[in-house]
């Protein structure tokens, strides 16, 4: 009985040095595809919670090993610094580098936002897109230049909103970036 019982310590103890070693190991490399998995979840639910981010922003980021960098472009300088600050709190991040492009102000892009947004929305196709908190699709204006990003459900609601956009007066150009979803890989 002594015997077993100092078997099962020993057994224990050499689980647990693996164990260790095998998170050094990890943390060595970066983290854990596990940890990476981790972050990029925390890292989406931190963005899209913030309270002034909109359908005139456009947030993305990347995660390797332990850095977070954004991307995207966002309407209002101070969206970029919290988006920053957001991430930086999640474990295991230990650097973000903010490629976030704060669009410039002007009142034309203002107007050509609202018209954008009601010219899309407002369409009976793709009324069923504004019922989120934040909508899937997202208008960046920058300068008289509109581009369509995010997702919607299938290749006509993504003609739709493209001819939609280009119907708005004023507007220099318009590129449609929005992404199917479920879409097959060809």
């Amino acid at each position: 009985m002594k015997t077993l019982l100092t078997l099962l310590m020993t057994l224990a103890l050499c689980v647990s040095v693996a164990a260790q070693a095998d998170k050094g190991e990890r943390s060595k490399m970066g983290g854990s595809i596990s940890d990476q998995e981790r972050i990029t979840r925390e890292a989406r639910h931190e963005l899209v919670m913030l309270p002034y981010y909109s359908v005139f922003d456009n947030l993305a980021y990347k995660v390797e090993g332990n850095t977070l960098t954004l991307l995207g472009q966002v309407s209002r300088p101070s969206l970029k610094n919290d988006a920053e600050n957001s991430v930086k709190k999640i474990e295991g991040v230990d650097r973000v580098v903010n490629n976030i492009e704060v669009l410039p102000t002007s009142p034309n892009d203002d107007r050509i936002r609202r018209e954008e947004y009601r010219a899309i929305y407002g369409d009976a196709t793709l009324s069923r897109y504004s019922w989120g908190a934040v909508p899937p699709i997202h208008i960046i204006v920058n300068n008289g230049h509109v581009t369509l990003e995010g997702v919607v459900d299938n290749e006509a609601d993504k003609n739709v909103a493209g001819i939609r956009a280009k119907g708005v007066p004023s507007v220099f150009s318009v590129t449609n970036n929005l992404r199917v979803e479920n879409e097959k890989e060809k």
